[in-house]
């Protein structure tokens, strides 16, 4: 029988131990989402009824900025490699992000919004590789899972926050989405302030290999279970599309202009209380049933939001989606840092958001395609149908494959 001292630490033992980088990071996130979800809770609706596009046009800006960002993860990902150092990239990232948002209440076209939401995902992408190789490299190997979560958790609870704070000034603003969107500019600040102050790079990071050129031979190195997660990414990329459609559905079945951003409180409230405990458990557990449970609660939240007919019912939904994010995206994160060597782990997270980006694209035109054509259930079905093919790819793989070590 195995000892309580001899196992591995418990999940609130486990946020103790965490690097205070990881902090930061996880807390440079919060913002930056609070901000970005302020704009985006709201930006679809602005769209559709104030500046006039289709469902199908929000698809297309929706998955042109992500597929977007997720091309430009590859650059800076093998860049971050390249150079060694990764807060730089990071820092520029976010910057971005940044500069953006006061173009959104400045917005006359659809064509604006499409400009300052590409800019904005370049941002995204320049980031996104370097800092989830950066948690990485600041994270022991036996604390990945806790410490992709826990960023997860504190990028999604700045998710929580946006939206109420978008419902609050919608409420005192008279529904002027447009004086909304100029708040957007304050937590961007601070997180900015909080990375520049807080975020330290390891000695690890910018020593040994740095600055030696990444072959093509080195990438084949990466291997059968980096491939497999990149995979499984792959899947549930194609599956889920853009969050926009979460909102388009609320707002198709009666929720109130006013309250619209509450699809992604809803959202962001599960996804944010999910993603830690599911990361934390995961590396006592292994990630693969874990992983397996979130296929399972995609495929629920979309049959429930393709039958929905009263915004609750719809909040129901939202609330399953959110749930199986959690159980997804850091366990993606820790699983693509596992099967990555320290010198390749930027490339690796800039490919793995490749891949997923291409797909979201393709997903987001697919949804709003079929939306237009046949009507909302439609979308849902497909992404519910697409979800439980991946869900019996994963169960039929052989379970045999574990990830390999590398130094961390």
């Amino acid at each position: 029988m195995v000892r309580p001292e001899d196992s591995r630490p418990s999940r609130l033992a486990a946020l103790g131990r965490l690097p205070r980088g990881v902090w930061a990071l996880g807390l440079v996130s919060l913002f930056m989402d609070m901000s970005s979800e302020l704009v985006h809770s709201l930006l679809p609706v602005f769209l559709v009824t104030t500046l006039g596009a289709s469902a199908l046009t929000v698809g297309l800006i929706e998955g042109v900025a992500e597929a977007t960002a997720s091309i430009t993860k590859v650059f800076s990902g093998a860049l971050s490699d390249r150079l060694g150092r990764r807060k730089g990239l990071t820092l520029l990232g976010y910057g971005l992000a940044a500069l953006t948002k006061p173009f959104f209440p400045l917005a006359d076209s659809a064509a604006t919004v499409f400009g300052a939401r590409f800019v904005d995902r370049i941002g995204k992408g320049i980031r996104g590789a370097p800092r989830d190789a950066l948690i990485g490299d600041l994270t022991p190997a036996d604390l990945r899972g806790a410490g992709y979560g826990l960023r997860q958790s504190l990028d999604t609870a700045g998710a929580v926050a946006g939206p109420l704070i978008a419902i609050a000034l919608m409420a005192l603003l008279a529904n002027d989405i447009r004086a909304v969107f100029w708040f957007a500019l304050i937590p961007a600040v601070v997180a900015i302030a909080i990375l520049v102050v807080a975020v330290r790079e390891p000695q690890a990071s910018s020593s040994g290999e740095a600055g030696t050129r990444i072959r093509l031979a080195e990438l084949r190195g990466l291997g059968r279970f980096y491939w497999g997660v990149v995979g499984a990414g792959a899947v549930l990329t194609l599956a889920r599309f853009s969050e926009a459609f979460l909102v388009l559905r609320a707002e198709s079945v009666g929720l109130a202009t006013t309250y619209i951003p509450l699809v992604l409180v809803v959202m962001s409230a599960t996804y944010t209380l999910s993603a830690y405990p599911a990361g934390a458990l995961s590396d006592q557990l292994g990630r693969r049933r874990l992983l397996a449970a979130g296929f399972a609660v995609l495929i629920a939240a979309d049959l429930v939001l393709a039958t929905a007919a009263r915004p609750s019912i719809v909040l129901v939904g939202v609330a399953l989606w959110g749930l199986h994010m959690g159980l997804t995206q850091g366990l993606l994160a820790a699983l693509v840092a596992d099967a990555s060597p320290t010198r390749l782990r930027g490339t690796a997270f800039g490919l793995f958001n490749l891949v997923s980006g291409v797909l979201l694209l393709g997903a987001s035109v697919l949804a709003g395609a079929l939306w237009e054509d046949i009507g909302p259930s439609a979308t849902f079905y497909a992404g519910a149908v697409i979800t439980a093919v991946g869900l019996a790819a994963l169960v039929a793989a052989p379970r045999s494959v574990r990830s390999p070590t590398h130094a961390a």
